[in-house]
């Protein structure tokens, strides 16, 4: 048997679709244009990658963009200072502080210092704590877990009553997706590197997400039959052979796990453009509530 490829970026296009309608939709309504303003502290070349990407994609699509850029020896009162400044920006409807940020900041407080309507990237401890808690509704939530989810879904499985195993447990992705996982009735299973017998746990996974950030570590004889995997991992592998002396690897052994596995998603072209996407659909909603159309 081999996998149904679980196409990330065939998905993640598809709903850009809907969103760039949406922004157009609002525009013929006389809203204003949503905005997503992106802060980035210091010269970290990945997260300047990030950054632009998100910016170029928001152009593509409609939205409005808008970049920070502060020094690496920007101090804690200087950033909190701009990110209150564009909690009053009535053209900014998401904040996006890019992480990780320089060793010195406390990203806890930056973070918490987002207006909770303007937290587009759904870590504001009021939407994880809303998140952890049955019953109550987060205002956005974090964009690569919603993307795993989002994926899930496109397969048509059915995640209530599924055994859920969730290996990583990272306040990024790890946690939120298995707090994601249980809303949607799932039984989870979070597993890290204290946990024993990782192959024998992930085996029971109807669902396995892969979180936890070392190439390749998930073989085809640690995945169920038929299970769905979704592989979040983003990993650079040392490969002379290359021109660039690496090559980029996700956390599941892709070649042969599609061999077992039912569904998967495969690196690069799977969760990647997802994340992405769900930032710009949080940014469309954040407009909403802000324009009190939600």
């Amino acid at each position: 048997m081999t996998a149904q490829i679980i196409d990330g970026k065939a998905i993640s296009e598809k709903l850009l679709c809907e969103i760039a309608a949406d922004v157009e939709a609002m525009i013929k309504e006389g809203l204003p244009r949503p905005g997503l303003a992106a802060v980035l502290v210091g010269d970290n070349p990945a997260s300047q990658q990030y950054v632009n990407m998100k910016r170029k994609t928001c152009g593509k699509n409609g939205l409005e963009s808008y970049g920070y850029v502060l020094p690496k020896s920007a101090t804690q009162a200087e950033v909190e200072a701009l990110v209150k400044e564009l909690n009053s920006d009535p053209k900014v409807n998401g904040i996006l502080v890019q992480l990780p940020l320089p060793d010195h900041l406390d990203d806890e407080k930056i973070l918490n210092s987002i207006s909770i309507e303007k937290d587009v990237d759904g870590f504001h401890p009021i939407n994880i704590g809303r998140l952890a808690q049955k019953g109550r509704e987060p205002l956005f939530v974090p964009c690569t877990p919603d993307g795993c989810i989002y994926l899930i879904d496109q397969t048509g499985f059915q995640l209530r009553g599924a055994n859920a195993v969730v290996l990583g447990r990272s306040n990024i992705v790890g946690m939120p997706v298995a707090l994601l996982l249980v809303k949607r009735d799932a039984t989870v299973t979070i597993c890290h590197s204290r946990s024993k017998d990782l192959p024998s746990i992930c085996r029971s996974a109807d669902v396995l997400i892969a979180a936890v950030g070392r190439p390749e570590m998930v073989k085809a004889d640690w995945i169920k039959p038929g299970a769905v995997v979704i592989d979040v991992g983003t990993n650079r592998v040392d490969d002379p052979t290359t021109e660039k002396g690496y090559r980029l690897a996700g956390d599941v052994a892709f070649n042969e796990a599609k061999e077992v596995a039912g569904w998967i998603s495969p690196y690069p072209g799977g969760v990647g453009p997802m994340t992405i996407t769900m930032l710009l659909r949080n940014t469309v909603r954040a407009a909403k509530i802000q324009a009190h159309k939600l």
